[in-house]
């Protein structure tokens, strides 16, 4: 009963710190793109707009409810939760600290080490895309229909680049090990050599843009795109309906840069985060936080800075450059682990 209601207080605590971040990512991002076009972004609510995101919030919750009565009410209710669910139950496999004992109890900071982690990863992944997919064929709007089409596409064509990669660094995790692992702790656990890392960096860039694809964010925002499809997917939804598919983007955004974290920059690990230390869990969590800001900051800098592109450029660059790569890649590492490992 103990082990239950320790994962139920772990759970609540972890989507509230992903709440919590979620309000305080869209203050980042409007500071960000504030810097980027010489601008001061949010600075009336609160001591440096830091109560911008609470306003946010309110007036979302607040918004009167307008359903259309042309669309199919029960699928366009619950479109939004299923956007948003597993957004937040995919981080329940990612260590975001060394554990911490205390005598004879351990405390783990993850929710669930599974030994199929990075399955579970995709698998969620992929039905993340039902709630856009329902949301956008239940409001009975062509513009929303091509926003959930294009959803569709854009899912199917880079869940392959992504399958294919985390396919390479399973295979990593063969050398120096007589079998390999799927859990995303052993993985983090797992000591590396140096040209390791530095074969595994190589394949970041192809891994990011494939959770750029995955998250829907600029340039790959085409199912929502407001000059061509009137905000797509969403464009029957306003108030809390909204906010909710907007949160579960954002989080989105949270889980893909605590993934590119963990996979490709040693997680929490990082100079004095000692497992068994009392101060272990703080370093580490620090290390691992910073992490994923520096992340969140190169998902903001490409809205910047990268323009939107045209559909088919964007299902041309997935099955003409990023897969025959991530294929490459592959191939590649599968040599490395034969002849090294």
């Amino acid at each position: 009963m103990s082990i239950v209601l320790l994962s139920i207080l772990k759970s609540l605590a972890l989507i509230i710190l992903l709440l919590t971040g979620f309000a305080y990512l869209t203050y980042y991002e409007r500071k960000l793109l504030a810097r980027f076009h010489v601008r001061r972004g949010p600075n009336r609510a609160g001591p440096f707009g830091l109560l911008q995101p609470i306003a946010d919030a309110v007036k979302a919750i607040f918004k009167e409810e307008i359903v259309p009565g042309h669309v199919d009410k029960l699928i366009y209710i619950v479109a939004p939760a299923l956007s948003l669910i597993p957004a937040l139950v995919i981080f329940a496999v990612i260590p975001i600290a060394p554990d911490l004992r205390l005598g004879g109890f351990t405390l783990q900071f993850h929710v669930a080490d599974i030994n199929v982690g990075l399955l579970y990863l995709a698998a969620i992944a992929s039905v993340a895309t039902y709630g856009i997919i329902l949301g956008g064929w239940s409001s009975n709007n062509n513009y929303a229909l091509l926003g959930s089409l294009r959803t569709a596409a854009q899912m199917i064509s880079y869940e392959l680049p992504f399958g294919l990669l985390l396919a390479a660094i399973i295979l990593t995790t063969n050398i120096g090990r007589e079998a390999g692992t799927l859990s995303l702790i052993e993985i983090l656990n797992q000591p590396r050599p140096w040209w390791l890392w530095l074969w595994l960096w190589l394949a970041f860039p192809m891994f990011f843009i494939t959770m750029l694809a995955e998250s829907n964010r600029s340039p790959f925002d085409l199912p929502e795109t407001e000059n061509e499809l009137i905000a797509g997917f969403q464009v029957e939804y306003g108030g809390i309906k909204f906010a909710l598919f907007f949160m579960a983007e954002y989080i989105s955004m949270i889980t893909g840069s605590a993934i590119m974290a963990t996979l490709f920059f040693g997680g929490w690990r990082g100079p004095f985060a000692d497992p068994g230390t009392w101060y272990g869990p703080i370093v580490g969590f620090g290390w691992f936080f910073l992490k994923v800001v520096a992340l969140l900051f190169v998902y903001i800098w490409v809205r910047a800075s990268v323009p939107r592109i045209r559909y088919d450029q964007l299902l041309q660059f997935c099955w003409k450059v990023l897969t025959p790569l991530s294929i490459g890649y592959l191939v590649l590492t599968a040599l490395i682990v034969v002849f090294v490992g």
